[in-house]
């Protein structure tokens, strides 16, 4: 199997080509090639391009512990990349379907950056999904382990828990998020972002990402706490997403359509042993 290692403000992904891969991506397969001891070590894998009907390209992007992703910003800024680098695209915007949708891409400056257009977030309970009745879920309390917090959920394609704070810490998002993932108000788990709004166009937030833990950054995570804040009146339209591994500018309509422009930088090639699923009992 050959991949391709790049990273996006720290999130790092392998991509796979379909056309290199022998064998089916199992959950098993994929715990272990994330692995960052016993494998070659990621934030998730990404296996394009694939066929669609309603996208120039399609994309599949897998968790580090197995499940599947609707959508993942980050994600589709480097597998842009990996098509710019690929000689697939050039400088004009393209399409990727993925689970959560079909986005539009450009790469700029001469690979570097990457702009995707995210889609529409929306705060509606049963398109996030959150249980109970249908509602906008905006400063909602939410009770975990000691703590009540209020939070509001979005989704940008895949599901949000936002949590306005005074203060946000690595620590604070390891101490709850993993908690706040596999909350009963969350049907399909959701990803956690602890937002503190800095001024009227920045925040910075701390990331719990669901199927995959704490992170250093993310583009779909950044999209919904933007619009969250502006949503909430905090900020405006322009807002730049400060997280440990970076800062994604994000710029939010009036409809809450998103736009998201970051860096993507490229690590590695290389191809996989088969050993690997030797030596952890998975087969070949």
């Amino acid at each position: 199997m050959k991949f391709y290692k790049y990273h996006a403000l720290g999130n790092d992904y392998l991509v796979v080509n379909p056309k290199d891969l022998p064998f089916p991506l199992t959950p098993e397969r994929v715990k272990a090639i994330c692995d960052r001891h016993f494998g070659i070590g990621s934030d998730g894998i990404l296996l394009g391009s694939l066929p669609s009907q309603t996208a120039e390209f399609s994309l599949r992007i897998f968790n580090p512990d197995g499940s599947e992703a609707e959508k993942s910003g980050n994600g589709l800024r480097i597998f842009s990349r990996y098509l710019w680098d690929e000689k697939f695209v050039g400088a004009e915007p393209f399409s990727i379907q993925t689970l959560g949708g079909v986005v539009q891409a450009v790469v700029q400056d001469a690979g570097k950056t990457v702009q995707v257009e995210m889609g529409k977030v929306n705060f509606w309970s049963d398109e996030i999904p959150v249980t109970g009745d249908r509602r906008e879920v905006i400063n909602e309390l939410i009770q975990v382990g000691n703590e009540t917090f209020s939070f509001c959920a979005a989704t940008v394609g895949n599901p949000h828990c936002v949590i306005p704070l005074p203060e946000v810490t690595p620590e604070i998002a390891k101490q709850y998020g993993s908690l706040l993932e596999v909350h009963s108000f969350f049907p399909n788990r959701t990803n956690v972002q602890f937002m503190k709004v800095v001024n009227r166009n920045t925040i910075q937030i701390e990331i719990w990402e669901r199927g995959a833990g704490y992170t250093l950054a993310s583009g779909s995570s950044s999209s919904a706490a933007a619009a969250v804040a502006r949503k909430l009146g905090l900020c405006d339209s322009s807002i730049a997403v400060q997280m440990p591994g970076g800062t994604i500018q994000i710029q939010v309509s009036d409809d809450f359509m998103i736009l998201m422009t970051g860096s993507v930088i490229k690590v590695a090639e290389g191809e996989l042993s088969e050993e690997l699923f030797h030596a952890s009992a998975l087969g070949s």
